[in-house]
């Protein structure tokens, strides 16, 4: 039993280590890019419209209501990134139903280049939202006293968010795998829906808690929008 996809590798070559964390990402990437393809080749605007794109303009629909309710603005700024952000996690985490393949978010570098992606995109959308000068300010706020403090905990809560993720993803297939060579009939398969479960409570925190920071690096001067 392997703790990480990190520790199974494919192939090596000098320097160059191919494991599952690599092989496994990408193929959830993959697969996203052909699903998104299939699913809006054949959109309508109509009033018939496929099942799929029906359950999709569901989905988008749902993450921007979550995206409103969490940052109280207009949340189709927001929408693309942790929309992205969601469904990757999600994706990575219920193929793991899939015999052989292991969840790449079960990888502290998987959840470190998530966690660095929501860690970059906050100044962006701050300074894009407030401008450089608002959003340097906002370092300073209530007091000048607390700029190291404001410093050390952007990167804080950079470090938490990966750790929060890996820790519950990892933890989770190891019990699954512990109890699958312990008693290998009934019991594990209930473990196994708690843990696709828990892999979709996971992907909503990440998302929603990304929402939080970015939405705060935003709100100085933001208006909350009607609803859409």
């Amino acid at each position: 039993m392997s703790i990480t996809p990190d520790t199974m590798v494919f192939w090596e070559w000098g320097p160059i280590t191919l494991n599952a964390t690599i092989v496994f990402t990408w193929a959830v990437m993959a697969l996203l890019v052909v699903g998104s393809w299939l699913v809006t080749r054949g959109l309508s605007s109509g009033r018939r419209t496929s099942r799929w794109q029906t359950v999709f303009e569901y989905a988008v629909t749902l993450i921007r209501s979550q995206i409103r309710d969490v940052a109280e603005q207009d949340p189709l700024p927001f929408l693309p990134f942790v929309g992205t952000l969601f469904t990757f996690i999600l994706i990575s985490n219920l193929l793991t139903v899939v015999p052989g393949f292991q969840a790449p978010t079960a990888s502290l570098s998987t959840t470190a280049a998530l966690s660095l992606c929501v860690f970059i995109a906050v100044p962006i959308f701050g300074i894009s939202k407030q401008g450089l000068g608002e959003y340097l300010r906002s370092y300073l706020q209530p007091s000048v006293i607390m700029l190291p403090f404001n410093i050390i905990g952007e990167f804080s809560r950079t470090l938490a968010l990966a750790i929060r993720l890996y820790g519950n993803v990892m933890s989770g297939s190891m019990i699954v795998a512990i109890l699958v060579s312990i008693v290998p009939l009934l019991f594990p398969v209930i473990m196994e829906l708690l843990g696709l479960l828990t892999g979709v409570i996971q992907a909503y925190i990440f998302a929603i808690l990304a929402t939080m920071y970015i939405s705060s690096s935003t709100r100085s001067n933001a208006n909350v929008e009607p609803n859409q």
